[in-house]
């Protein structure tokens, strides 16, 4: 093993990586926002529709599938991709001690795959499907090598801070290419523009600001740990992080309490996706509001969430990292179950309901990352952050089935999402009885002044 040239740690140096570790969320929340929350389920499935030209299947892989599920199908089969290929991303960081390399890997892969959805048009629902796929799973690999800088270029009592501005800037960075990608698609004639041309330029382009932005932080950040031989060949590199990989799963029984916050943040975590997942669904059968009220909805959670997770980590820092999350564990079990009482066609309670989800929104899952890069070892981080992803990914699982459970015996969304209050309270209750210091030092970590 050889290092990297050392350079020395200065609080100016951390800062001037800091900011470029921000910019990396900036790029990949377009992503998420334009392509996943927006565009490309509608699309992809009119496309799919069109593909079947009134037949009631289209085929993927020698099964018949129809194209009101074809998305849903790809969503599901992308989770399994990335619920695989997260651990090996993560081991392969910390093996080959090349993170920043496997970043710009993760990052180009993905948004190239991104960019090239401008040719998903005239049935063309599998190539769609593909791009879809290759895209989400290095959207979560680089994210975990993301992730994994955090307890790299902040210390412990730094890290809440730069976490949730972390977390802020994207909601900032996704919500300005979606305004501008919503007002291209809402007056596409103005532009000269087909409808369906505006979607594939809207989907086009979030490939191409996830890639010109991520150029930043890769300027920005380094490589800290020692680096594999060049001399090792991809082959090596990969067995050798599967052999890391096992390693971690085995050394996680020395760490109790870790695997203990990761049960507990997967819980909790299933309720704020499944709310997210479900409030478009909800706004549109049970409230029977229209969808410019839901797309304005989401824009301002967007903003709002910047502003929510700015403020949750200046509490963290005033009364406690873990404190400040179990109070917003409350707060999402009041909101949630407040609305189970929204009356329908309530425009403003439904403004009012997502207003209070983007304030605790954002800082729950910022702060959640911060307490778990304190209680990982050092040197470990990706490989740790890889499951921490999976139990992020995993979530929306245990939601989906609960959902799908109660409409199933009630036919009630209101029930449905009133149930939803079962995650809140467990995670809570796992959450609260976990001994965060006696955690963090056992990782063989310095405990920060407030946790």
């Amino acid at each position: 093993m050889t290092a990297e040239t050392a350079v020395e740690e200065t609080p100016q140096s951390r800062r001037r990586e800091q900011r470029g570790w921000y910019w990396y969320d900036w790029a990949t929340s377009a992503f998420n926002t334009t392509v996943m929350t927006v565009f490309l389920g509608p699309y992809l499935t009119e496309i799919a529709r069109t593909a079947a030209a009134g037949a009631e299947y289209v085929d993927v892989l020698g099964f018949d599938v129809r194209p009101s599920a074809y998305y849903s199908f790809v969503l599901g089969a992308a989770a399994l991709l990335q619920i695989v290929l997260m651990p090996v991303a993560g081991a392969l960081a910390d093996h080959t001690g090349r993170k920043r390399e496997l970043l710009g890997f993760f990052a180009s892969l993905g948004a190239i795959a991104t960019l090239l959805m401008w040719f998903v048009s005239d049935g063309r629902y599998l190539l769609g499907g593909l791009l879809f796929l290759v895209g989400n799973v290095a959207f979560a690999a680089a994210f975990v090598v993301y992730n994994s800088f955090l307890p790299e270029i902040a210390t412990a009592d730094e890290r809440d801070r730069v976490s949730t501005r972390g977390w802020g800037f994207g909601y900032l960075g996704g919500g300005l290419l979606l305004v501008v990608n919503l007002a291209l698609y809402t007056r596409y004639e103005a532009f000269g523009l087909t409808e369906v041309n505006a979607v594939r330029l809207s989907l086009a382009s979030a490939g191409l600001w996830w890639g010109g932005f991520t150029v930043i932080p890769l300027l920005r950040l380094r490589n800290r740990h020692a680096l594999a031989p060049r001399s090792e060949t991809p082959r090596q590199a990969v067995a050798g992080s599967f052999r890391q990989l096992g390693r971690t799963v085995l050394d996680l029984r020395r760490y109790p309490l870790t695997l203990a916050f990761l049960l507990a943040y997967l819980v909790y975590n299933d309720g704020v996706q499944t709310v997210i997942s479900f409030s478009a669904t909800y706004a549109d059968q049970e409230l029977g509001l229209s969808k410019e009220t839901q797309i304005t909805a989401i824009l301002m959670v967007q903003f709002v969430a910047f502003g929510g997770a700015l403020l949750l980590g200046w509490l963290a820092g005033r009364l406690g990292t873990k404190r400040v999350v179990l109070g917003s564990l409350v707060a999402w079990t009041v909101v949630v179950g407040i609305g189970y009482f929204l009356e329908k066609g309530a425009e403003i309670q439904f403004y009012a309901m997502a207003f209070a989800i983007a304030i605790v929104m954002g800082g729950t899952q910022s702060l959640s990352r911060s307490m778990f890069s304190q209680v990982i070892p050092a040197g470990r981080e990706a490989e740790y952050f890889s499951l921490y992803e999976i139990s992020d990914k995993g979530a929306t699982f245990l939601g989906s089935t609960l959902l799908a459970v109660t409409l199933q015996l009630t036919d009630s969304y209101r029930t449905a999402i009133l149930s939803l209050v079962v995650f809140f309270v467990v995670g809570f209750a796992g959450l609260a009885a976990i001994n965060l210091p006696k955690a963090v030092r056992a990782a063989g970590n310095p405990v920060p002044e407030r946790l």
